[in-house]
């Protein structure tokens, strides 16, 4: 799906973001909720607080944590936002929100991945 791109939340709203949609669990601080411009805030499709520690940002674990997380959005609350996403993202643009600092090594990275594959 083209129609899905991740950007970070410090980021400024773009004319083109289509439906803003924050994916972590913890609201970022500094950001107003004025600010951040969101449609929808799912912190459910966020990964466990377990996952989210162990990964710790950590670049070389990147690849483990993205198999993991895929495990996560499997469970049914996850799944069920994921589902609203692609909803979504069927409908025209979705920007997914992070406020990592790498956005590409993030739980928004491996969404937006998810989103654009084919029978995943």
């Amino acid at each position: 799906m083209d129609s899905v791109q991740v950007r970070r939340i410090y980021e400024e709203p773009l004319p083109t973001d289509g439906v803003r949609v924050l994916v972590d669990r913890l609201w970022p601080r500094g950001v107003s909720k004025e600010r951040a411009h969101l449609d929808e805030w799912f912190k459910d499709v966020a990964p466990s607080t377990e996952l989210r520690q162990w990964y710790a940002h950590i670049p070389e674990r990147f690849a483990e944590f993205e198999e993991r997380y895929k495990d996560e959005l499997r469970e049914p609350e996850r799944a069920a936002e994921l589902t609203r996403l692609r909803e979504f993202a069927a409908k025209g643009q979705l920007t997914i929100l992070t406020a990592t600092k790498d956005a590409d090594l993030s739980e928004a990275a491996v969404i937006a991945q998810v989103l654009r594959s084919t029978g995943e």
